[in-house]
C-alpha cells in the first residue's frame, strides 16, 4: 500500500500499481470498487452536515465526491507527486474548467499557438466572449513568451510535448517568467504521462491530463485530471461541482485498471516509438518526421533535459505527394485504428483534418505550422518489427529515389 504521504520513496511503477489503494480492514477487496451510487445515505443528521461541510470525511453526492472517483484522484495525485488532484468528465473538461476557475474578465493568458484544437478552440473563440485576453506566442520562442508574460498574466498555459507536432517547450524556463510575473503556470502533460515527465518538478503550478489517453490506455473511458496545491486544485474543483463535469464512477475504474500498466506499456511505446522514428526519417517517401527523441529534432536538447522516462509513443509525420498520399497511404496500413484518439495499447493513426485540429480551419492549420500531409502516429504496444513491416508496405506505392529525401530536415517552427 501507498499511505497518503509516504508514496515519494517508490518508483513509479509501483506507485502506478498500489497508489491511492489502501485497504483499510481485513479482508477488503483487492481492487477498487465501482460505487454506482448518486448519492449516500446517514442516519444522523449531525454527521451528514459534518461531511456536506467538509468537517468529516465521506461522500454526499457524485457529482462532488465519489469512492471509485477519489481512488482515481489519489493515484493520480501520487503519480505526480502532487499536493491534491480533482477529476472531470473529458480531458477538454479538465482544460476549460481548469482556466475558467482561474480568471476572471479582464484578465489575460499567455499560451503557445501549437495546442490541441479544443483547447487553441478555447482560447480563440470561447474566454474572448468574456474579456479575457489571450495572446498566442510562437511555441519554441522563449524569449516572446517571457515577453509577453512581462507584460501581465494571469495564466501561462504550456503544452508539451504539442499536438500534433511534438515541439517541445522549456518548461522550466517557461516557468520562472511566469512566476515573476504572479501567474499560475498549468501544463497539458497528457502525451508524456507522469512516467516521461513531470511538470511540478520542474516548477508548473498545476499539471493536467486527458486521463482517456495515455493513463486509461485501452480506449474505452473518457476522463480527466489536474494535479497540484491544496489551494488552486480546490478552486478548480468547486467550480467543477457547480458547473457539473464529474468524471463518472465506472470510467473512473476503467482508468484505475488501465492505470496499473502505466509504465509497462508506456516504456514499451517509448521503445516502439523511437525505432519507427528512425526507420521513417530514412524513408524515401517521408518528407519529415516530428519526434522529440531523433538527434535532428529542433529541441531535441531540450526534451532530453526534462524529458527523463523516455520521449513518448506518439510522433508525426509528413508524406511526400501532399494530402492526396496520406488518403492513400492510411488504407493500406492493417496495423492500426485510423481514428480520433491515441495513446492506447493499439496503435492509431490519423491526419490533422480529422483529429487534433478538426475543428480549426485549414488555412488555420497551416498557420500554425500543421502540413495537411502530416499523419499523426501514437504508437501501440504491438511488436515493433510488425509495425515497421506495415508502414513499410504501406507505403510501398509512395517510395522515391533515395537521393531525394534528406535526413536532416527539421519540423516546421513556422506558427
Amino acid at each position: 500500500m501507498v499511505p497518503k504521504n509516504k508514496g515519494t520513496g517508490l518508483k513509479i511503477g509501483t506507485r502506478a500499481v498500489w497508489g491511492g489503494e489502501e485497504q483499510p480492514i481485513s479482508g477488503a477487496p483487492t481492487q477498487a470498487s465501482i460505487v454506482q451510487s448518486v448519492s449516500f445515505g446517514y442516519g444522523d443528521l449531525d454527521d451528514w452536515q459534518a461531511v456536506a461541510l467538509g468537517q468529516q470525511s465521506g461522500h454526499i453526492y457524485s457529482r462532488n465526491t465519489n469512492p471509485t472517483v477519489a481512488v482515481f484522484e489519489e493515484k493520480l495525485r501520487i503519480l505526480e507527486g502532487a499536493e491534491a488532484a480533482t477529476s472531470f468528465a473529458s480531458g477538454m473538461a479538465a482544460v476549460s474548467n481548469t482556466i475558467f476557475a482561474l480568471v476572471q474578465p479582464g484578465d489575460r493568458i499567455i499560451t503557445v499557438k501549437d495546442t490541441y484544437g479544443g483547447t487553441n478552440q478555447l482560447f480563440r473563440e470561447f474566454l474572448p466572449r468574456i474579456q479575457v485576453e489571450v495572446c498566442l506566442c510562437n511555441t519554441t520562442d522563449a524569449e516572446e513568451i517571457g515577453r509577453e508574460v512581462r507584460k501581465g498574466c494571469r495564466v501561462l498555459y504550456l503544452e508539451t510535448p504539442t499536438n500534433p507536432t511534438l515541439k517541445i517547450i522549456d518548461i522550466e524556463r517557461a516557468a520562472q517568467a511566469g512566476h515573476e510575473a504572479g501567474a499560475v503556470v498549468v501544463t497539458d502533460n497528457t502525451f508524456a504521462t507522469p512516467v516521461n515527465q513531470r511538470p511540478l518538478e520542474l516548477g508548473s503550478d498545476l499539471v493536467l491530463h486527458s486521463a482517456s489517453k495515455f493513463l486509461g490506455g485501452h480506449a474505452d473511458a473518457l476522463g480527466g485530471v489536474v494535479c497540484g496545491p491544496q489551494h488552486l486544485v480546490k478552486q478548480i474543483y468547486h467550480y467543477r461541482e457547480i458547473t457539473g463535469a464529474a468524471l463518472d464512477p465506472f470510467a473512473a475504474y476503467l482508468l484505475l485498471r488501465g492505470m496499473k500498466t502505466l509504465e509497462v506499456r508506456v516504456a514499451r511505446q517509448n521503445a516502439n516509438a523511437g525505432e519507427i522514428a528512425q526507420f521513417l526519417e530514412r524513408h524515401p517517401a517521408i518528407e519529415r518526421v516530428y519526434y522529440p527523441g531523433l538527434p535532428s529534432h529542433p529541441q531535441h536538447e531540450i526534451a532530453q533535459k526534462q524529458m527523463t522516462g523516455g520521449f513518448g509513443g506518439m510522433m508525426s509525420f509528413v508524406l511526400r505527394g501532399g494530402y492526396d498520399a496520406v488518403r492513400a497511404f492510411l488504407p493500406r496500413l492493417r496495423l492500426a485504428h485510423r481514428a480520433a484518439n491515441l495513446g492506447s495499447v493499439e496503435t492509431i493513426v490519423g491526419p490533422p483534418a480529422t483529429t487534433s485540429h478538426v475543428e480549426v480551419s485549414a488555412p488555420d492549420r497551416a498557420a500554425m505550422g500543421i502540413p495537411e500531409a502530416l499523419v499523426r502516429y501514437s504508437t501501440g504496444i504491438e511488436n515493433v518489427q510488425d509495425l515497421i513491416a506495415d508502414l513499410k508496405q504501406a507505403l510501398e506505392p509512395f517510395t522515391k529515389p533515395a537521393h531525394a529525401h534528406s535526413t536532416g530536415d527539421s519540423p516546421c517552427e513556422s506558427c
